[in-house]
């Protein structure tokens, strides 16, 4: 069999990914402790604007999903005039939706966060307008970053991205420390170097696509819109869109729960948020891995290729999840002792992480990262589908079965996500074997 990716080419594509999410997990903690020295309102504030983002954030992601994956369908059936055509097409709707996203939360600034928080303190409301207008600005920016950055991930190119991640983070980093530490700015000072780093990372991935000395580029033609192409990316960037959407709304909801608990299992879960994300960033870096590599081999055709690298990409998977979460479960006391807890609250943010990470290391794969196997393969509704569905009923519906009524608290709720879990890779393990995605992306 004449394979499509060598052990090489998958490194070049996995190693520089998995750096690139543990960059930016690492620069999201640094932030956060920054912040915390502005006072209460401004962190207030920048935490409540920052679950709108986080909603924004992933849908506008899931556009440049759909894009990467029509582009690396190009690319496997070595169609790169269309993968081309595919690129500035992705480009055009990228903009068009970030653009209009950004006018729709600069005009409906205050009615969206009077929706998503009711009555908020004055000076609270004041910092987070000021965080969710700088935020706003930047949309189309971050828009361009992550089409662009996909578009590369499409051709296998995962170095230039990380290159370019180092550079904004850094930016980012340098600015808040200088704004807040130097200059003693507010939420401006918190908000202002996020927007220079996105502008200057969509800029850079933008100008570099712009050499036709990548195999997908964009090309100097008229502005025309391609709507057969658009709806392709749309076909696929919609319900993804949708099921993140939904996803991070679940997640609010769910620490809407857990607020009722009081203010140790609050602390306990924020801790055990925090350390968890850790435990993901090789699942993280595999999802977009695999929609680079099962995306090439749809469009190549070739089915003994798609399951040949699924069960490889989930193999790697497993093997480095399970090195990396075991690493933080060693290390655990000593890694809580730096955040000064109680001792009570301590001790829960210790069962949660062991909930999550002990689990993690058997069904987040497959929970996942086989998803995005099946997205690459254009099986985008069946996703959605079972995420939405899994999202309402068992993590948000038995946190309050189990967290509230039983009684059972924060820990009632991390058992909730696990047959939240469960759910979600029966159904996705029994798509994978029925082999129903292949009417939707192979041809005889």
């Amino acid at each position: 069999m004449n394979y499509l990716f060598s052990n090489k080419d998958l490194k070049k594509l996995i190693i520089p990914l998995i750096f690139e999410q543990a960059l930016v997990i690492t620069v999201g903690m640094a932030d956060t402790m920054m912040i915390s020295s502005v006072g209460e309102a401004a962190v207030s504030g920048v935490s409540l604007v920052d679950m709108v983002n986080n909603l924004i954030f992933n849908i506008l992601a899931a556009l440049a999903t759909g894009g990467a994956v029509v582009t690396s369908q190009y690319i496997g059936a070595k169609k790169l005039s269309e993968a081309r055509k595919s690129a500035r097409q992705l480009l055009y709707t990228v903009i068009f939706s970030s653009v209009t996203v950004t006018v729709l939360v600069l005009l409906a600034r205050v009615p969206i966060l009077r929706l998503f928080f009711g009555s908020i303190e004055q000076d609270v409301m004041k910092n987070a307008l000021v965080y969710l207008v700088i935020s706003a600005i930047s949309f189309p920016f971050l828009a361009v970053y992550n089409a662009s950055a996909a578009l590369f991930r499409s051709m296998g190119n995962s170095q230039i991205t990380l290159k370019v991640s180092i550079l904004i983070n850094l930016i980012n980093i340098i600015g808040n420390a200088f704004c807040i530490f130097v200059l003693h700015m507010g939420v401006e000072g918190v908000a202002i170097p996020s927007l220079i780093s996105r502008a200057v990372g969509g800029m850079i991935l933008y100008l570099l696509l712009k050499n036709p000395k990548y195999p997908v580029c964009f090309e100097k033609t008229a502005f025309a819109l391609d709507w057969y192409t658009i709806k392709k990316i749309l076909y696929i960037g919609i319900p993804s869109g949708i099921e993140n959407g939904i996803f991070q709304l679940g997640r609010v909801l769910v620490v809407s729960i857990i607020s009722g608990f009081g203010t140790v299992q609050i602390a306990a879960n924020g801790v055990a948020n925090n350390l968890d994300s850790v435990g993901c960033i090789i699942g993280q870096a595999m999802s977009l891995a695999m929609i680079t590599v099962i995306g090439q081999c749809v469009g190549a055709n070739d089915e003994k290729q798609i399951r040949y690298y699924t069960k490889k990409l989930l193999t790697i998977t497993y093997i480095a999840t399970f090195l990396l979460v075991s690493s933080v479960l060693l290390a655990l006391h000593p890694i809580l002792s730096l955040y000064g807890l109680s001792q009570e609250t301590t001790e829960l943010a210790y069962i949660l992480i062991m909930i999550h990470n002990g689990f993690a290391m058997l069904m987040w794969p497959v929970a996942f990262v086989l998803p995005n196997m099946l997205r690459a393969c254009n099986d985008v509704r069946f996703t959605m589908v079972v995420s939405i569905f899994s999202m309402f009923v068992f993590r948000i519906g038995f946190s309050y079965i189990i967290g509230v009524r039983m009684g059972m608290g924060a820990i009632g709720v991390w058992i909730a996500m696990v047959i939240d879990w469960v759910f979600r890779l029966s159904l996705f393990i029994g798509r994978y074997l029925k082999g129903s995605w292949k009417r939707l992306c192979l041809h005889p």
